[in-house]
């Protein structure tokens, strides 16, 4: 159809990085559709059903305007800090954590849209505070409690991934808006050297056989090692062109655990083969490259820093969630974006990809400056 006879507003949608994007989830859905043993309605349903809901979503996000942003960052962390202290107060409790809101038509994870919330906060904040103001301890330590408080309660909950997630995406707005390199040294150092004590004082004691797990799965291939023991044996028998759609053994026969959330990345492999990880790997290399593209063109400094925030925000999903499967990094139970199963990660990354619209739209408007 001739380009004039679509509607500007249709027209002017990133389908470069956006129809890649269905063609993910619709992968995605029949990886679920198999897991389910041929069972369409059982998770591959509800799978597009919220992705639709959510593209709806953030294609509303994209058409607001940036005074918006600017005016919900503080009320909405505020927000999202009183949904995470409701949490502890009456949120469910499943698989030993307490992280989930009943809201009737969906249960609802505050931590997970603490991810693009923290994101947009700072951002805001370091686009108000002078250039030269990044400096000093000032820029580090509202910083500091603006991260502190919601990564601390997350971490009661206790959920160590998603308290990571909030605070990578915190640390890479702090980068990026300029502060001091040895900073950043000097906070890695003293991880190192609290990290054996806080393993031992911080840590619940499944949080370290994780961690211990990881480090030899093998020590208890039946027990806490199973969960990457029968995810690494999933990816390895896929080989390059997988066992055939329909004909994973290892999620069929219920050896793989968790094969439509945390674990659905081995559950597709086995199936699809190299084929099928190099179609994942590469629509993902669309939505980065088109993310940080996005922020590089944007002229002011809020832009720049939320478009950087919300793309490295996915891939802090994606990289932790393939790592974890392949045994490169401790489970701690992070699904993979618009593959895995599950409501909450599905509207925080529709968040993240409705933000950076956004800014793209901005930028289209919005006259060149040197901030």
């Amino acid at each position: 159809m001739p380009r004039a006879y679509i509607p500007a507003a249709i027209a002017r949608q990133p389908w470069g990085v956006l129809l890649p994007l269905m063609a993910l989830v619709g992968f995605g859905a029949a990886v679920l559709y198999s897991a389910a043993g041929g069972r369409f309605e059982t998770w591959s349903l509800s799978h597009i059903v919220r992705f639709s809901v959510f593209l709806v979503m953030a294609m509303v996000i994209a058409r607001l305007p940036q005074d918006l942003f600017r005016k919900m960052a503080v009320p909405g962390y505020v927000v999202l800090c009183l949904l995470l202290i409701l949490v502890e107060l009456i949120g469910g409790i499943g698989k030993g954590s307490q992280r989930w809101l009943n809201l009737g038509f969906m249960n609802l994870q505050p931590s997970e849209l603490m991810k693009p919330g923290i994101v947009l906060v700072l951002s805001w904040y370091y686009s108000v505070l002078p250039v030269g103001e990044t400096q000093n301890w000032r820029a580090l330590g509202t910083a500091g409690v603006l991260l502190g408080v919601p990564a601390g309660l997350v971490m009661l909950q206790p959920d160590l991934g998603t308290g990571l997630s909030i605070t990578f995406g915190a640390v890479v707005i702090m980068f990026l808006a300029g502060l001091p390199l040895r900073w950043f040294l000097g906070a890695g150092a003293a991880a190192l050297m609290i990290a054996p004590l806080a393993f031992f004082t911080l840590l619940h004691g499944y949080q370290r056989n994780r961690v211990l797990v990881f480090l030899d799965p093998e020590s208890d291939p039946l027990g806490t090692g199973y969960h990457i023991t029968q995810s690494k044996i999933a990816i390895g028998s896929g080989g390059f062109f997988g066992k055939g759609f329909g004909d994973g053994s290892q999620s069929h026969l219920n050896y793989l655990p968790e094969s439509h959330t945390d674990f659905v990345f081995s559950t597709m492999i086995e199936e699809w083969g190299m084929i099928g990880g190099l179609f994942v790997f590469a629509v993902f290399g669309l939505i980065y490259r088109w993310g940080l593209k996005v922020a590089l063109d944007s002229p002011e400094r809020f832009p720049r820093l939320l478009a950087s925030g919300m793309t490295m925000t996915i891939f802090f999903y994606m990289c932790i969630n393939l790592m974890m499967v392949m045994g490169l990094a401790p489970v701690v139970g992070i699904p993979l974006p618009w593959m895995s199963h599950g409501g909450s990660s599905m509207m925080t990354n529709m968040i993240c990809i409705g933000t950076i619209m956004a800014v793209e739209r901005w930028n289209r408007v919005a006259p060149r400056s040197l901030s």
